[in-house]
């Protein structure tokens, strides 16, 4: 493998790492206030059942999505899912209307009820990360690995390591990206405005494809997207952390100004 390809892999992994690391803090905030009621032990348990699950999920969804990848509509219903799940979660998070899991009142539910629970959100987990490395990683340079389902043998296996990353920084790094999601929830935002442009980047891809011909078949993986899209991707990233006050920071001045 040339070096520029092995660099551009490289950078599409790291990108993969990053949003990963986001999107299973948030992950593993919503599976930690689903299993929060159940006694200590059976908590482990449904935790671990939903990680098995999540991995099960994950690489089902990779598996099944190698050998659609190349069909337009399933491309445009892939980039039409990332584009709504972003725009919904930040329209809720904006108008205040996405409510703190922890105030909702419902009535605890038993162990095997809440391992269900946290089966259907792995689903949609799954598919989110699934669709977002797909994106990433569709216009990568073919390498000489043989061909897995639809996809480059190298495609796969950068997807195949994004995901398997998301799953250990779900299990061991969870807390660490939590209290950053925490003292800085302007990133929260930015990670959904990545998956809406990642979105993007795959309705570009769809509307290159031979089929449809709306862009030209050579612009999805031309340099000037490939710069633009990162350029901007990049941007919100730095966007989120510098325009996201820390809230650490913003109580101690407060106290400070309380006993000034």
């Amino acid at each position: 493998m040339e070096f520029a390809v092995l660099m551009e892999y490289g950078w599409v992994l790291l990108l993969l790492i990053a949003l990963e690391g986001l999107l299973a803090a948030d992950n593993a905030l919503v599976l930690a206030i689903m299993v929060k009621h159940l006694p200590e032990e059976q908590r482990k348990k449904a935790l671990f059942y939903g990680l098995a699950g999540a991995f099960v999920f994950r690489f089902g969804s990779l598996f099944v999505i190698s050998f659609l990848v190349d069909v337009w509509q399933v491309q445009a219903i892939g980039a039409a899912y990332l584009l709504f799940i972003a725009i919904n979660h930040i329209i809720r998070k904006k108008l205040g209307k996405e409510k703190d899991p922890e105030q909702k009142e419902e009535k605890p539910k038993g162990f095997w009820a809440t391992v269900f629970k946290v089966e259907l959100a792995d689903i949609a987990f799954a598919v989110d990360s699934i669709l977002a490395a797909v994106a990433l990683a569709v216009t990568l340079p073919n390498t000489n690995l043989p061909q897995i389902g639809g996809l480059d043998g190298g495609k796969f296996l950068v997807i195949f390591a994004g995901g398997l990353i998301g799953l250990i920084i779900m299990r061991f790094a969870a807390n660490m990206f939590v209290k950053l999601l925490q003292s800085r929830p302007g990133l929260e935002v930015a990670a959904f405005l990545i998956v809406g442009w990642v979105g993007v980047k795959l309705a570009v891809y769809t509307l290159s494809h031979p089929e449809l011909a709306v862009l030209s078949e050579g612009f999805a993986k031309s340099p000037a997207w490939k710069i633009t899209f990162y350029a901007v991707l990049i941007l919100i990233a730095l966007g989120g952390w510098f325009f996201s006050k820390d809230k650490s920071e913003a109580v101690e001045g407060e106290v400070c100004r309380e006993n000034g």
